[in-house]
């Protein structure tokens, strides 16, 4: 992974760990998987924007596994790949906008729902309405909690950039 100081990697797996609690803590949970959280993302997110996302991009993915291993399922395994270790992998995307932290938030978030749009449409799309676009099912279906948790996610990052655990970020 290059020259990171020890200390990155001590951080990232702190906080993966911290990510693994919060995702536990669940506000509103969806019948087939997914759920707004408390603000879960965050800890993975600040991997990418405090060292980048070539340690980004790795802790987001041993995240997505471990989510898997926390109570995930799936039903092929590009599905799984698509739904863990991809999608979780997106958050550390973040770290590609690391001077512009809410836009990287943002940008990581929506690199998850992507991955969760296409599996959703192609693995899952039998559960759309008669008539109903695949694609158009997934969107409402990963829509209803990724926008909350971009909210949410949004906000946290915003109240963190007014604290030293963003030192040297600007948003």
């Amino acid at each position: 992974m290059g020259r990171l100081p020890l200390r990155a990697y001590i951080e990232a797996g702190a906080l993966i760990a911290l990510s693994a609690v919060l995702s536990v803590i669940k506000i509103w949970h969806m019948p087939q998987g997914g759920s707004v959280t408390a603000a879960s993302m965050i800890p993975v997110l600040l991997i990418g924007l405090r060292w980048g996302a070539k340690l980004g991009i790795p802790a987001g993915v041993a995240y997505g596994i471990i989510d898997y291993l926390m109570g995930g399922w799936f039903v092929h395994p590009v599905q799984w790949m698509l739904d863990y270790p991809i999608a979780f992998g997106a958050l550390g995307v973040a770290g590609l906008l690391r001077k512009q932290p809410l836009l990287g938030v943002a940008a990581a978030i929506t690199g998850r729902f992507i991955a969760h749009l296409t599996a959703g449409a192609v693995f899952f799309g039998s559960y759309a309405l008669a008539g109903q676009s695949p694609w158009v099912y997934s969107a409402i279906y990963n829509g209803s909690y990724l926008v909350p948790e971009l909210a949410i996610s949004l906000l946290v990052a915003w109240l963190l950039s007014r604290t030293e655990v963003m030192r040297g970020l600007r948003m």
